[in-house]
């Protein structure tokens, strides 16, 4: 049987989506194909919705069996290949939870990532200090602090997606609790933390919102979530949404396009990028 994942790479989410296509474009169905690998039909079921690894034997087979021709079938063996070696963040597998995984995968593949945020600064824009005082005061229980330390390293390592030369376009909706809420034991966390946040409205696949109590109640209001979209067509819009021990993916359009109306409507709502800077700027001089 094909060796299972935490997480799945987007190169294998990709890659099972063309398998599954290549598989009704012969019209076979998967009992069928199950056949020329002499497997149960769940293990092509897996492979397609990338709950395990590409198996490359396998996937030789079934494209042979598919009728991909040849030169073509050898790309996508070498896609495959890519595709199950381990993301940067494997290094982190110590304390990346494995819903987290497919998270930072996600996030390294998007062309477009959409954020609200109610209660804290993104990871993506957060200083160290204030990573550090996030992840300590919402430990559970006791957490060692070289754990600790290895989750801010992870933090840290992922913000270069947005000064990369395919940055995604990074647009965040944060509410004004975020401003108001002191994270650090003192005003420096914040100062500093403000300071990011205006360096990085700076960048031009960066746009800031804030969400002012001013403007009363939006439709975010009920939690967190991240939209994101890709350049890949076989990958449709995504929403993720976290909750204390784990965390939902959604790609269902019903679902996707709700959330996407609610963030529109939102940034409608909120303050406009110039006017956060200002903002932020009253934030910074009032600690």
């Amino acid at each position: 049987m094909s060796e299972p994942r935490s997480a799945p790479t987007v190169g294998q989410v990709v890659l099972g989506k063309r398998l599954q296509d290549l598989r009704e474009r012969a019209g076979l169905k998967r009992e069928e194909a199950a056949k020329v690998l002499r497997v149960a039909p769940a293990t092509v079921r897996r492979m397609e919705t990338a709950e395990v690894a590409l198996k490359i034997p396998y996937v030789q087979l079934l494209l042979q069996a598919y009728g991909v021709p040849a030169d073509e079938a050898d790309g996508f063996v070498r896609l495959a290949e890519d595709a199950n070696k381990p993301g940067w963040w494997q290094r982190f597998h110590d304390v990346l939870p494995g819903w987290f995984s497919m998270y930072v995968s996600l996030e390294g593949a998007a062309s477009v990532i959409r954020a609200y945020e109610p209660q804290f600064v993104p990871g993506l824009l957060q200083t160290e200090e204030y990573a550090r005082a996030i992840l300590r005061g919402g430990a559970v229980g006791q957490v060692a602090d070289d754990a600790i330390e290895r989750h801010v390293a992870l933090r840290m390592e992922r913000q270069s997606l947005l000064t990369r030369p395919d940055a995604p376009k990074f647009w965040v909706i944060m509410d004004e609790t975020v401003l108001r809420r002191p994270v650090g034991g003192g005003p420096a966390v914040m100062r500093a933390q403000i300071d990011r946040l205006l360096e990085a409205a700076e960048l031009p696949n960066v746009t800031l919102q804030v969400a002012e109590f001013a403007t009363g109640h939006h439709p975010g209001t009920y939690g967190p979530f991240v939209l994101f979209r890709f350049a890949v067509p076989e990958l449709p819009d995504m929403v993720y949404s976290e909750y204390l021990t784990g965390a939902v993916y959604l790609d269902a359009r019903p679902e996707v396009a709700s959330h996407l109306e609610v963030m529109d409507r939102m940034a409608a709502q909120a303050a406009t990028a110039q006017r956060t800077k200002e903002i932020l700027r009253g934030f910074r001089k009032e600690l």
